[in-house]
């Protein structure tokens, strides 16, 4: 896994800065996952003091500056947080070991987003779900050949972030169903949505 210092640097002072703007959309993310909680690419650990329900949350980051500015936002946390450093693409849990998986502005930025999403269903208990809070690919055609175009930039820019990927249809390609909505903020190259992944 490449390392990537400078990009920790500067993306504590973007995502603090952003968070004013999408603090409610990931409260209602995080808030009500419940139970065993798997968090991929926890980063630096914004989401942690918002697990209303969650009896353990085990954040997975595979960058090391990103962990060492979690770690201090995890003692404040009223959930136990247990760190491991992984990808998404391989993660060391056995299979069905959470019940809930919470995926926030990372599956834009995985290596591998198919592995991930099978991985993320291998590790998914009967019944669980994932929730998720993303990025994706433009509905309008000609919005996705521009964000296409940008793509290679951007993602030198933006740590590895690919603004044009098609992650819905990565999560149903992976079995699951999908249910979201589109959210109305930010520039048009960038739109969000918010949902649940179930298997099945």
């Amino acid at each position: 896994m490449k390392e990537r210092p400078v990009f920790a640097r500067f993306y504590e002072l973007l995502s603090r800065a952003e968070d004013r703007t999408i603090a409610p959309f990931r409260d209602e993310v995080v808030g009500d996952a419940g139970g065993r909680v798997l968090e991929i690419g926890a980063g630096n650990g914004l989401n942690f003091g918002r697990y209303r329900k969650a009896s353990q949350v085990v954040a997975v980051e595979p960058q090391p500056q990103m962990l060492a500015k979690a770690r201090p936002r995890a003692r404040d946390a009223a959930s136990r947080i247990v760190f491991v450093r992984a990808t998404a693409e391989a993660l060391p849990f056995a299979d069905g070991a959470f019940d809930t998986v919470v995926a926030s502005l990372v599956l834009c930025s995985v290596a591998d987003p198919a592995a991930a999403a099978s991985e993320l269903r291998r590790v998914l208990a009967s019944g669980g779900e994932v929730r998720f809070f993303e990025h994706v690919r433009a509905l309008d055609p000609a919005l996705a050949r521009r964000q296409d175009l940008l793509n290679r930039p951007y993602g030198r820019f933006a740590g590895g972030c690919n603004m044009n990927r098609d992650t819905l249809l990565t999560l149903r390609r992976a079995g699951f169903t999908v249910r979201f909505r589109r959210l109305a903020f930010g520039p048009k190259m960038a739109p969000h949505v918010l949902g649940t992944a179930r298997p099945g």
